[in-house]
């Protein structure tokens, strides 16, 4: 068991009963197999769903409601549900939780985004395991991760994981859906997820969750891709994440694409930030940046659309091709006034300003593993 950062994702199926009832021994199963890495001093991060599914039934639905109050309500009670339950069960063995709940806002946003990763590293090093789910309660479909597979994967770049875990019904990846093909094979071992393999695969999830196998893969293309090995599979016992972490899981191991994690603030620059204007660059200052770790500098931009301020993140042009995006420490008045001095005849010494530092700047090529 090498690995010290671990991101554990648990699905609704994992944890609930037919009935969408939380299961007490399923539950008890899985905090006995956290607390067991806790105790060999490994930092676990635990995402778990099961509020919509575990709050159903106690308002009176016979099955997972469909619409977005029933949802929303049922999470407001399922959630103080669940999270209860784990800390009662981990109090058992000494071992603190906290409760973490995310929108998508919380991403996209650099501040919070930073508050996130301050909150989870300050947890970590008191040696708490933060419990994440997604804020369901409040959450709308334009800030929503769509299933908490998406959301591990984000939490695992956000802190560096050293793996991640997605513990399902289904012992790992197929080349077919195995409950409809019996000559099925399994993939034990994957270097890398391909586009056409995720096409492929089936999107339906569970009757109390939300996610299938083509999420759990989505999840895993986006963790490999800024360096976190990922395993799907199921497990039992209370050693299974151990066995899992010692290679011996039934299911599906992902290697990672990158040789060291992309760093955090590139990640929010490629994968949460909004988008706020483009600008063009010549071939000088496309060579510069693409091939010789430069900044941007403004003599090299021929031009700039939409309306940006410092800070803001920016799609970067070549002359018929998207090269990267970058964080500007510019607005787009400074940069057009500059570019109207430029094409003055009256004005000799045009000033350079640094557009985007390369810092702050993330190529298409680092970008394409994370969009694809």
């Amino acid at each position: 068991m090498a690995a010290k950062r671990i991101v554990v994702k648990i699905g609704s199926s994992s944890l609930t009963n037919t009935h969408g009832e939380i299961d007490q021994q399923q539950l008890e199963d899985h905090v006995h197999a956290l607390a067991l890495l806790h105790q060999n001093n490994m930092e676990v991060i635990l995402v778990s769903s099961g509020a919509i599914a575990a709050g159903f039934k106690q308002l009176g639905y016979s099955s997972r409601p469909v619409t977005q109050k029933g949802k929303q309500a049922a999470a407001a009670v399922g959630q103080g549900l669940l999270i209860q339950t784990y800390m009662e069960k981990l109090k058992e063995y000494n071992i603190t939780a906290a409760q973490i709940l995310l929108t998508r806002s919380d991403f996209s946003d650099q501040g919070r985004y930073r508050n996130a990763y301050a909150t989870m590293e300050e947890l970590l090093e008191r040696r708490v395991i933060p419990i994440i789910n997604e804020n369901d309660t409040i959450a709308i479909d334009e800030l929503t991760f769509g299933d908490n597979d998406m959301l591990s994967a984000l939490v695992g770049g956000l802190i560096h994981a050293d793996h991640l875990i997605l513990l399902t019904d289904i012992n790992g990846i197929y080349d077919k859906n195995p409950t409809r093909h019996p000559d099925a094979t399994r993939y034990d071992h994957l270097m890398k997820l391909s586009t056409e393999l995720i096409a492929q695969t089936d999107a339906t999830g569970s009757k109390v969750g939300t996610g299938g196998m083509k999420s759990k893969l989505m999840a895993a293309k986006m963790a490999s891709s800024v360096g976190i090995p990922v395993f799907i599979g199921r497990g039992y016992g209370k050693e299974k994440l151990a066995a899992i972490l010692d290679g011996k899981g039934d299911g599906t191991y992902i290697d990672s694409e990158r040789k060291a994690h992309l760093p955090a603030n590139k990640q929010w620059i490629s994968l949460h930030s909004d988008l706020d204007g483009r600008v063009v660059i010549d071939e000088g200052a496309e060579k510069a940046l693409m091939y010789h770790g430069s900044s941007l500098l403004s003599p090299g931009i021929t031009a700039v659309e939409g309306y940006f301020v410092k800070g803001d993140v920016v799609e970067v042009y070549g002359k018929s091709a998207l090269l990267g995006r970058g964080q500007v420490k510019c607005s787009s008045e400074e940069l057009d006034a500059v570019m109207k001095l430029r094409e003055s005849d009256y004005i000799h010494a045009v000033p350079t300003i640094e557009v985007i530092h390369r810092d702050k700047w993330v190529s298409f090529e680092t970008m394409k593993g994370e969009l694809s």
